[in-house]
């Protein structure tokens, strides 16, 4: 269910973020400004729609989708993507589309923390852990992040 992820969760941490972004066309400056920053992601459910909302230092977007619907979608980086999400058991699947390439983003929750998955072709990064600055109802208590 989608009520899983809703919460607000602040990144901790990534591996081959850098990699990714390369492998997606990002500019030089623009991954030295990706690889150091921590959004927070704010996903939540209004009427029949998903929005989530990412917030950091460098940009802010918010997508708001119905699950299993295609929309149009202009990604942090300025990629003007064809997307659907759909949930597939626990994992929250994201597909961009745009100019014949796709990247696939999942979203899983594991131990109370949301660990995101993202892949293209030929690169894949984590994201994670994210964990919740805001606790769910269905999380009455996690341990402190790591230090």
């Amino acid at each position: 269910m989608v009520d899983a992820f809703c919460a607000t969760w602040k990144l901790t941490d990534s591996q081959n973020f850098d990699e990714y972004m390369k492998a997606l066309g990002v500019g030089f400056a623009t991954r030295q400004v990706g690889n150091v920053t921590k959004p927070t992601v704010i996903i939540s459910q209004e009427g029949g729609k998903v929005i989530i909302r990412t917030q950091c230092t460098f940009k802010n977007t918010e997508i708001s989708f119905q699950l299993g619907e295609e929309f149009e979608e202009t990604s942090i980086d300025d990629r003007n993507c064809k997307s659907v999400v759909r949930l597939d058991g626990n994992k929250l699947i994201h597909v961009q589309k745009w100019d014949g390439k796709q990247t696939d983003c999942v979203r899983e929750i594991k131990d109370g923390k949301m660990i995101v998955v993202s892949t293209s072709s030929s690169s894949s990064s984590v994201r994670a852990p994210f964990y919740p600055s805001v606790l769910p109802p269905s999380l009455p208590f996690l341990p402190p992040p790591p230090a």
